[in-house]
């Protein structure tokens, strides 16, 4: 139903923001405003502001903000329709009456509902009736409390044709009706219509309403063939726009920040038994788009998680491409793989809900699901096979429909490839920010931005940098992050135990400075054949990590040698290098993005488009500032800063 501007207003005008927020936060007078506590955060200093004048709240701590619909819709997970009729209900506005054919569908709907409803109510009476021993003991077997039972409202269908068709129809419900709500079988081949459900367990589905509007029946007989049975499309009912225990599942998702979807109505009841009731189901299918947009509608990152078994790493293949057609920024899902052989339910029986939060706790991103799906696909043991492997991953992502998204999963699939031409293993998971892949330098005209981070076929003119950009210290030839490489490098060459726990992190790090990539390769070297005897190459080796040492002792900053002395606790210092080397990709990538926007500008006039661009960059180098400073962070700052000072370009941005 369409609403108009001047209604929402009305609705707007009649409702202060404060009292509608005023029933979830408590707020507190301040001036012209009110101030609360975050309901999306915790947190001990109030950072919610509530403006009455303006109609409108601002959440600091989560950078949410809208009217009163949108507080609804935020706080309570109601969708906008919802939000809308609760508060013109409150406001006392009447809504706009329908039209007569719209009322008509209406009362047929509330006519359905009505009788899904004493369909839901007997096969409940059967489930604890005589009739529903067998069932009883199979939901017990399976760990069913009596309570879950009738929280979830779990039914049982006796194996009788016409049962419950002849109990509906003692309360007068007409046959047409039954066929309607798609609880009987008919067609112009069969006689007498018959009952869809026999012989099974019963979950009713809802809606977000709570309204029971179809049912998935769980065969009890060993010998049918469909193990689960849903109940047809119906003016109810469309499987693909709803989700099983949405209705439930939605305020504990917004409570918790986070939703779980599993593949089955057993694992829903299982887990929130076991205290995730954020917990939903698609209905019997593979998840549509509508039921993504449910789930990011409960959290901006949905845990999918897949039982172990091949089954289910199908399954979660198939959601990787439907979740790339619809990323935006900041809303994506991960992946979590439960033990192979088994199921959500499985894993709760057997060994609780603190297995199950350890699976969840180590949900893998969407980038590195695509990436094992395309790696695991065929094998890349040529460069026709990798380059195969490369043509698979672009065409996965140029189905990410948001530009942002799609230039930053560029720039992850760029670094990936980078460490398998490199001679890296393919299961490189790592990734620190935008890179060119193999190492190979280009210049990138504006227009073809969207192949950042890969290759790009076309020949591209030589771009000629500004006066103020060539003397800054990327195009001069300086190198600012070499003392920071110099001292990532020694300090590893110094304490060998930290070099074994980040051997993967320093393997994929750019190095710029080349005596400090090439001692950063002996080192990896010495660490992969250190059990391999070769007494002539380790002295030459050694002479040779010996020069390279005194070179880059030299180019470390005052106050650095600290970090190489045996009493500086090793702890301490793997947080250290662990920061560097973070910091120190990041810088060199945004350097990078800022040098070839300069470039692909070369004084133009910037379009909208491009300020997008470098507004995107500049919001990048912000996080980074805001970033936990160690003492040899500064360096990245301080050049970064002083880029983005000399750089022409920056300026699109003041």
């Amino acid at each position: 139903m369409r609403f108009s501007p001047s209604l929402l207003d009305e609705i707007k005008a009649r409702l202060p923001v404060s009292q509608v927020v005023g029933r979830r936060v408590r707020l507190v007078k301040s001036g012209k405003e009110w101030k609360g506590l975050s309901p999306f955060n915790a947190e001990k200093t109030p950072s919610f502001f509530v403006n009455d004048q303006k109609q409108a709240w601002f959440d600091f701590s989560s950078g949410k903000n809208g009217n009163i619909f949108d507080f609804v819709i935020e706080s309570e997970g109601a969708s906008f329709p919802e939000a809308v009729e609760r508060l013109a209900a409150e406001a006392g506005v009447a809504l706009p009456t329908r039209s007569a054919d719209a009322e008509r569908q209406e009362k047929t709907r509330a006519g359905l509902v009505e009788v899904a409803q004493m369909a839901c109510a007997y096969f409940e009476a059967m489930l604890t009736g005589p009739q529903g021993r067998v069932a009883r003991e199979y939901l017990a077997k399976r760990g069913l409390t009596e309570a879950q039972r009738a929280e979830f409202r779990v039914g049982f269908a006796s194996a009788e044709r016409h049962a419950l068709r002849d109990h509906l129809a003692g309360k007068g419900v007409d046959i047409a009706t039954m066929i309607e709500a798609g609880l009987l079988v008919s067609g112009p081949d069969i006689p007498v219509a018959y009952d869809r459900f026999r012989n099974r367990v019963m979950f009713p589905i809802q809606d977000m309403r709570a309204r029971v509007v179809a049912f998935g029946g769980r065969t009890l007989d060993p010998e049918v063939s469909a193990k689960y049975l849903n109940s047809p499309e119906t003016q109810l009912f469309h499987k693909g726009s709803l989700l099983f225990n949405q209705h439930r599942a939605r305020k504990a998702a917004h409570e918790k920040g986070r939703v779980i979807a599993v593949e089955g109505y057993m694992d829903v009841i299982a887990m929130s038994g076991a205290g995730f009731t954020e917990t939903v189901a698609p209905l019997g299918t593979a998840l549509t788009e509508e039921q993504m947009t449910l789930l990011w509608r409960m959290a901006d990152e949905p845990i999918l998680c897949f039982d172990g078994d091949k089954a289910g790493q199908r399954a979660a293949f198939r959601a990787v491409d439907l979740a790339l057609s619809r990323l935006s920024p900041g809303k994506s899902v991960r992946f979590a793989f439960l033990p192979e052989g088994q199921d959500p339910d499985d894993l709760v029986r057997g060994s609780g809900g603190g297995a199950l939060e350890q699976v969840l706790e180590t949900a893998r991103p969407l980038s590195e699901v695509l990436w094992a799906r395309e790696i695991a696909a065929a094998p890349l043991d040529t460069p026709e096979q990798r380059a195969a492997l490369e043509r698979r991953l672009r065409e996965a992502v140029a189905r990410v429909g948001d530009s942002v998204a799609r230039r930053y999963y560029e720039a992850d699939i760029a670094a990936r490839l980078q460490r398998i031409a490199f001679g890296g293993s393919p299961s490189y998971g790592g990734y620190r920010g935008p890179a060119r892949p193999f190492g190979r330098e280009r210049s990138y005209r504006f227009r073809d931005w969207r192949a950042f981070g890969g290759f790009d076929p076309r020949p591209q003119a030589p771009a000629v940098a500004s006066p103020s950009l060539t003397s800054a210290p990327t195009f001069s030839g300086t190198n600012p992050g070499a003392a920071q490489e110099a001292l990532i490098v020694l300090a590893l060459d110094a304490r060998r135990d930290l070099l074994h726990e980040l051997t993967e992190e320093l393997s994929s790090l750019a190095i710029a400075d080349p005596p400090a990539r090439e001692l950063a390769q002996l080192l990896l070297d010495e660490h992969a054949f250190e059990n391999e005897s070769d007494a002539l190459g380790a002295h030459n080796r050694a002479i040779r990590i010996d020069a390279l040492r005194q070179r880059l002792r030299r180019k470390l900053r005052p106050g650095d040698d600290r970090f190489l002395a045996e009493t500086f606790p090793a702890t301490e210092l793997e947080a250290v290098l662990r920061q560097a080397m973070g910091l120190h990709d990041l810088s060199r990538a945004l350097r990078s993005q800022l040098r070839d926007a300069e470039r692909a500008l070369g004084g133009a006039e910037a379009t909208e488009a491009e300020v997008a661009w470098l507004a995107d960059i500049h919001s990048r180098v912000a996080a980074l500032h805001q970033m936990p400073a160690s003492s040899d962070s500064k360096e990245s700052e301080r050049s970064l800063d002083q880029v983005l000072a000399e750089a022409p370009v920056y300026k699109v941005l003041k």
